[in-house]
């Protein structure tokens, strides 16, 4: 494997002078970076990126901390994120927490002086003195806190207001029967979501006792088993909010399975607005959420914060 001594020697500078054309300084002038390159080339030579961060202090990496990377949701912030950072020069490192504190800490300090920034989504409030742990060793951007925190900086998404509207749009349908479909227990994303859906039943004059709320946990799965507790209940709503699209999913398949129809036996509201959700049949009604903003938005803040260095697009 080629060295940074082979490519000096075949270009005729000296190693510093290689070092410097691959960190991008202006120090060298340009008949000499070409012919520093055309040497690389030759070789094949990689330069150590552990050795350059050593000598520029940033590893032009973001750290990406998520509960989970499976799903469309997590998939279109993972490309939002990956956007922006492409366009500065920056790669990811990407790990999953599972909503678990001891996950949390130890993807943190696998990831401590491999990355310039860490992006974390920390639903669970019992997190967040994890991460403001974190903060004190990196820069942190946090995806949708409850509500303001010490860390550099947040990007949220409004869920309260988001299930409010899509309540208040079942209830100007006409619907009194109304159930939801709630996310897992302690998930901030959750719990403003079924606060929304408890506003505006208050809002619409629906007495609290007539909703039927069924817990589950934002898979497919507890959607459908929800839908089976809802097409039991007597009386049975006539509506559902559903707290994500993917439980939204599961009670349409419950419903297909049980002969029922939608719109026609059954009104379905999601959340997210995940690309899958204009493609069903019908089409399912939700609540737009641009994820893909939400992790270019983070990344931009990021990169604005003065303790990380932006580079210039190349491309």
């Amino acid at each position: 494997m080629a060295t940074i001594r082979d490519v000096a020697r075949a270009a005729g500078v000296s190693i510093a002078t290689v070092s410097r054309v691959f960190n991008d300084t202006s120090l060298v002038n340009e008949e000499t970076a070409t012919r520093v390159l055309e040497a690389a080339a030759l070789f094949d030579y990689w330069p150590n990126g552990a050795a350059k961060s050593l000598t520029t202090r940033r590893t032009n990496t973001l750290g990406v901390l998520l509960p989970d990377v499976f799903g469309e949701f997590y998939s279109e912030v993972i490309r939002g994120i990956d956007q922006v950072s492409r366009r500065h020069d920056y790669q990811l490192l990407l790990s999953s927490s599972h909503s678990n504190s001891d996950d949390v800490l130890g993807a943190c300090r696998a990831m401590l002086g491999r990355v310039d920034g860490l992006i974390v989504m920390a639903q669970v409030e019992a997190l967040i003195e994890t991460v403001e742990r974190v903060s004190r060793r990196m820069p942190v951007v946090l995806l949708n806190p409850r509500e303001e925190t010490n860390l550099h900086g947040s990007v949220s998404v409004d869920n309260l207001d988001g299930a409010r509207t899509a309540v208040a749009h079942l209830v100007a349908l006409g619907h009194r029967e109304i159930a939801m479909i709630a996310g897992p227990a302690g998930n901030t994303d959750a719990e403003d979501r079924l606060r929304g859906f408890h506003e505006a039943l208050a809002a619409a004059g629906i007495a609290p006792g007539r909703a039927l709320v069924v817990p589950g946990d934002f898979h497919e799965a507890s959607g459908f088993r929800a839908g089976e507790v809802i097409l039991a209940r007597r009386p049975r709503p006539t509506a559902v909010f559903a707290a994500n699209d993917s439980m939204a999913i599961g009670l349409l398949a419950a419903l297909r399975r049980a002969g029922r129809g939608v719109p026609r036996d059954l009104a379905v509201v999601g959340f997210d607005d995940i690309a899958i959700a204009a493609y069903l049949n019908p089409p399912l009604t939700t609540v737009n959420v641009d994820a893909c903003g939400l992790g270019r938005q983070a990344v931009d803040m990021m990169l604005g914060l003065s303790l990380i260095h932006i580079s210039e697009p190349t491309r």
